[in-house]
């Protein structure tokens, strides 16, 4: 295959990058963002989805391109129409994506096609696997990952109106979104109207995307998409083992009391790492001998150290529904939500590694899109 198969576009002339070049700053973010990534490095593995390699039928836009709309959909939290329109309306987008100005931007449609056959091809493992390369990446442009690695989960609420939904069940129908499920957040303490506190469990409907996360570098290098049902500590197995086959190399884990689990801390010390996950009091509370062990675990300086790190991801978090639109699912179903995962998580680090390697914040006012 070479890119001949690919639909030509006009980058080449004089409206693409003379125009660009005089028109849109050399320090935007998108400009950046282009120059630190090897965009084309993701190639083989986004047209392995396509039927016939894309070597059948009228030649399609090459992947990259639909990617980068992607990407651009996430970053500015924007619907496949909205990006549409932003990519022909806006040129430091539109050269990020690789139109040339006078070049419409591809259908909304075909966005949304793109995301159904990346997903219906392996579940989640083309995403994941886009993430690992962006990883690999940076680290051999000289991104570093540090020793400390967070792991927490985050939630999303599902795309569904309660009332509604529960008259629609009320009638016999199925669910809005019969695979979400209650995430259990805990309790609070709550002012009533009548002006009484009670104590109020925090319940939302949903999915859960657990994360770890290198400290020193932001970077997040391991994610799993769940229902909102699913417990941290049972997650803890997947992320530590993809930490591993991406070689992440940190020597301490840390997380909250939800990754109390024995079977978590056995697995640092077989791997020959320090677990820094915070214990629940009753382990040091023990009456025999067993609460040796776990006094121990208190004592390591790397303990309280790396449990001083948890606030990055929290951060991270808050990055996430705030800026990019995880707080609510964009689609209904554990599949898609996990589409939504694992895009958010590569725009977050796309972010961190155009900071990292450029000094570009992408909050600055740089960032902004220059219109045509």
């Amino acid at each position: 295959m070479t890119r001949q198969r690919f639909k030509r576009l006009g980058m080449g002339g004089f409206f693409g990058g003379f125009v660009y070049e005089r028109v849109v700053p050399r320090d935007h973010f998108l400009v950046k963002l282009q120059e630190v990534i090897d965009w084309d490095a993701l190639l083989p593995m986004l047209v392995a989805t396509y039927e016939g390699l894309a070597e059948r039928g009228r030649a399609p836009y090459s992947p990259v391109v639909i990617l980068k709309m992607l990407v651009i959909s996430y970053l500015y939290r924007l619907s496949e129409r909205q990006t549409e329109e932003m990519v022909n309306m806006h040129l430091a987008v539109k050269e990020f994506v690789g139109l040339a100005v006078d070049e419409a931007a591809p259908d909304h449609s075909t966005l949304a096609l793109f995301r159904r056959r990346l997903q219906e091809a392996g579940c989640w493992e083309q995403f994941e696997g886009m993430g690992d390369e962006v990883l690999r990446q940076a680290r051999a442009a000289g991104v570093r990952l540090g020793a400390i690695q967070v792991v927490d989960s985050v939630h999303s609420v599902a795309d569904v109106d309660k009332e509604a939904d529960q008259r629609r069940q009320g009638q016999g129908k199925e669910p809005r979104d019969a695979q979400a499920k209650v995430v259990r957040k805990g309790k609070r303490r709550v002012t009533e109207a009548d002006g009484e506190v009670r104590v109020q469990e925090m319940r939302h409907l949903g999915y859960k995307s657990h994360v770890s996360l290198n400290a020193e570098s932001g970077l997040i290098t391991s994610l799993r998409p769940t229902i909102g049902s699913a417990a941290d500590n049972e997650q803890f197995a997947s992320l530590l083992r993809h930490d591993e086959q991406v070689q992440v190399g940190a020597q301490v884990y840390t997380g909250d009391r939800a990754y109390d689990d024995s079977d978590a801390h056995w697995r640092l010390w077989a791997a020959g790492k320090v677990s820094a996950l915070r214990l629940n009091e009753y382990r040091t509370h023990k009456k025999d001998s067993n609460r040796d062990v776990w006094e121990a675990v208190v004592a390591a300086p790397e303990y309280h150290t790396a449990l001083a790190e948890r606030y990055k991801v929290e951060r991270k978090f808050g990055e996430a529904k705030r800026w990019h639109g995880l707080g609510r699912c964009r689609y209904l179903g554990l599949v898609r939500y996990g589409v939504q995962a694992y895009l958010t998580a590569l725009v977050l680090n796309l972010k961190r590694i155009v900071y990292l390697l450029s000094g570009v914040p992408f909050g600055s006012r740089s960032h902004r899109p220059a219109t045509s």
